[in-house]
């Protein structure tokens, strides 16, 4: 342990354990998973992410060893830990370069956007040295004027090669491209199983495989809209999943942008038709489902038991309304108003 102290210090990083963590030291193999929270901070302790409460909730870190993460010194550092352990590792500027960009990515992912968005298509040292705004102004802060910082690590798993299925952007584009139909899959066995919140996530993360690779080719190109082609599917289970889950507005959503580029799909009218029934929007309702007949004439049966659901509904809302407000108006019900002399 002193050895590693010391050839750490020669590297510019000290470490200062916190709590020990326990069983013997991994060999950290490339592939290798390392699951860990982490707390940056200023060396005046101003704290500028924390996984524990980014993005609202507490989601730790996952990194590939050997995929060369663009904040390199989270590798070196994560290798002279145990499972269990926490420490803090304070890295001079030479290594902390790079961390305004990671930081922007992090916070992208954790609120459920694209990481590389505001990032322009140059290498990390090109973007240190424009004067392109990250979004942030503690980031901007510190991309303009590069410091030591100090990173409090609490190492959670370490699974070795192969005993994990890779996220998406530890993906090459070929291992997202040839993943999509294992999870499309999986999606599909999941929501025959009744478990709607699961298969949910499965689609959703096999879009964003796509959506991923699509990003990188041309809107109309022959790639793109291939991928497109294998997008549509997998949102419109996307979608007959938020149906069951009460998302009718993102279904609405959804499906309109499908039926923008295919005015052809029965289905994305069709559960367009049922989110619109779901939230009152009864002309609208009616149009699509009437799109829906002239598109397919063999779902009669379906959609009339679709507008026969909805028409009760709104008989029953009606006259729900109507008992709500019934004497509210009726003047000969009211007692007389009482006088003074």
């Amino acid at each position: 342990m002193e050895e590693e102290g010391r050839r750490l210090l020669e590297e510019g990083i000290r470490k200062k354990v916190i709590s020990p963590g326990k069983g013997d030291l991994s060999t950290f193999p490339n592939g290798t998973k390392v699951v860990f929270h982490y707390r940056t901070s200023l060396c005046d302790g101003t704290v500028l992410d924390d996984s524990r409460s980014m993005g609202g909730r507490s989601k730790p870190l996952e990194l590939i060893m050997g995929k060369k993460f663009k904040l390199a010194v989270w590798e070196r550092i994560v290798i002279t830990m145990r499972k269990g352990e926490v420490a803090e590792f304070t890295c001079d500027t030479k290594h902390t370069a790079l961390y305004p960009l990671v930081s922007q990515s992090l916070r992208n992912i954790s609120v459920g956007k694209d990481p590389l968005e505001g990032q322009r298509h140059c290498c990390g040292i090109a973007q240190i040295h424009s004067h392109h705004s990250l979004g942030h102004k503690d980031l901007d802060h510190l991309q303009a004027n590069p410091q030591p910082l100090l990173f409090a690590i609490e190492l959670l798993e370490v699974l070795p090669p192969g005993s994990f299925q890779l996220d998406m952007w530890a993906m090459t584009d070929k291992e997202k491209l040839d993943s999509v139909p294992h999870i499309h899959e999986e999606g599909n066995s999941l929501f025959k199983q009744g478990k709607i919140k699961e298969a949910t996530e499965k689609y959703y993360n096999a879009i964003a495989c796509l959506k991923n690779l699509q990003m990188k080719e041309h809107p109309g190109d022959e790639n793109w809209v291939q991928l497109d082609q294998m997008i549509t599917p997998l949102l419109l289970n996307y979608c007959q999943c938020l149906l069951l889950q009460g998302q009718y507005y993102e279904v609405i959503e959804h499906c309109s942008s499908l039926v923008f580029k295919y005015e052809d799909n029965v289905k994305a009218f069709y559960k367009r038709g049922k989110a619109h029934a779901a939230v009152w929007n009864e002309k609208e309702a009616r149009a699509d489902f009437a799109k829906v007949l002239e598109l397919d004439p063999s779902l009669e049966a379906s959609v009339n038991k679709e507008v026969k659901a909805m028409e009760e509904k709104l008989r029953s809302k009606q006259a729900e309304e109507k008992g709500r407000y019934k004497g509210l108006f009726d003047f000969k019900a009211m007692p007389a108003a009482a006088t003074t002399g």
